[in-house]
């Protein structure tokens, strides 16, 4: 996938996310439920974090310069870190808000236009979200599919809050809408923090995963004929490149011209193989063999 669809899909997710914010504010005007502000608060967070991704995306897809000589992959990272917080923040609002209703508790006004609203917006974002996850981790764009896992947690919690207030219509029992709000909160701060952990493992400069680390080591076994042995193979990632480092050690004899075409026939292999993927590869002499 090109580094244009994926700034096209995050331009995108600006738009819906709007429309979703209207609709769930809109449904909260018409029924005066604080479990149905909470999930527009959330919503107000999805949009800020569309925008810092927009940003990120486009960023990250500058090529290399002199201050950054491996390129700029890693803000996708930060921004999914800030996301993370953004959404910690929306937890603390939507809880303080859920504690003052307990206090207050409310008759909702016109419940079932204001959940058919939240329905509507909870389907756009879970068509929208299951796009961005798709396209996220066939572009290996962290900050394009965290937008997606954060689009399907609020449709989750969304679902949650529609079924608890057709419980509290169904029953009278009013206590139950701040109640939703602070279960809500609960679980998008469980989600934050997953989302902070695993892009902080990103910015950590984390290997490849086991799949593709194996796919790596076939490929330079295959293609490494004329070697004697690779070995002190490091790989690690930054959002769409994958950077791949190893010795190769090579007969005493073979010229440079011999070598050099060795590794341009394994990095081809590797970069067709893994798209993204930076090569270094250190040629050494015989005597530096450690499994030969």
């Amino acid at each position: 996938m090109s580094a244009r669809t994926v700034r096209r899909l995050s331009f995108w997710t600006i738009i819906v996310g709007t429309a979703v914010l209207a609709l769930k504010l809109l449904a909260w005007k018409l029924t005066g439920s604080v479990a149905l502000l909470s999930d527009a608060l959330e919503s107000i967070v999805n949009v800020v974090a569309s925008l810092m991704v927009f940003y990120a995306i486009r960023l990250a897809a500058k090529p290399a310069d002199d201050d950054h000589p491996f390129g700029h992959f890693k803000v996708e990272y930060f921004s999914a870190v800030i996301e993370g917080i953004l959404i910690l923040i929306a937890a603390a609002l939507i809880a303080r808000e859920a504690i003052m209703a307990f206090n207050e508790p409310r008759i909702l006004d016109a419940p079932v236009e204001g959940i058919a609203l939240n329905l509507l917006a909870s389907v756009i974002n879970g068509a929208w979200g299951t796009l961005l996850m798709r396209m996220g981790r066939k572009a290996r764009s962290p900050a394009l599919a965290a937008d997606g896992r954060h689009l399907w947690t609020d449709v989750l919690t969304s679902g949650g809050v529609v079924l608890g207030l057709l419980l509290a219509l169904a029953t009278g029992w009013l206590w139950l809408d701040p109640l939703l709000a602070v279960i809500m909160a609960i679980s998008i701060i469980f989600h934050g923090g997953r989302l902070v952990i695993s892009s902080v493992q990103g910015l950590m400069d984390a290997a490849m995963e086991a799949e593709d680390l194996a796919l790596v080591e076939r490929i330079i076994r295959e293609e490494s004929a004329g070697a004697l042995e690779f070995h002190d193979l490091r790989t690690r990632e930054a959002g769409r490149a994958r950077f791949i480092e190893f010795h190769l050690v090579v007969p005493s004899d073979m010229t440079v011209e011999e070598s050099h075409a060795i590794c341009d026939r394994i990095e081809d292999a590797l970069e067709d193989q893994l798209p993204g993927a930076r090569v270094t590869i250190h040629v050494e002499p015989e005597f530096k063999a450690k499994h030969v």
